[in-house]
């Protein structure tokens, strides 16, 4: 369902043993809003929620609800250092069209 790359698992890995209270995993949200539609929300969890789909990726977690699921079937994530925007990159399949900034699409 979600492809998370090497980097991308070692920035939540890193994440997960820097959060203050004990955490498992990362939810994917999507959530209205955003230049083009829907935005990515991203979030550390300790628990899966009611409804949820668990994905395990080297190791990592990710929690998704019932209503981000259709949004992101098929998506891969990175994570880049890039001076210019380091952060989460999203390489969705489901977007139609994408914001500038890579954080929102329709």
């Amino acid at each position: 369902m979600i492809t998370l790359t090497d980097s991308a698992i070692a920035a939540v890995k890193f994440a997960l043993s820097q959060a203050s209270e004990p955490v498992n995993g990362l939810r994917i949200k999507v959530q209205a809003g955003g230049c083009s539609g829907f935005k990515y929300h991203l979030g550390l969890e300790s628990e899966p929620r009611d409804g949820d789909t668990v994905i395990e990726a080297g190791g990592v977690k990710v929690f998704l609800d019932p209503d981000s699921q259709p949004h992101v079937g098929g998506m891969t994530v990175d994570f880049t250092t890039a001076v210019n925007s380091p952060g989460f990159i999203f390489d969705n399949p489901n977007a139609r069209e994408n914001c500038a900034c890579g954080k929102s699409f329709g």
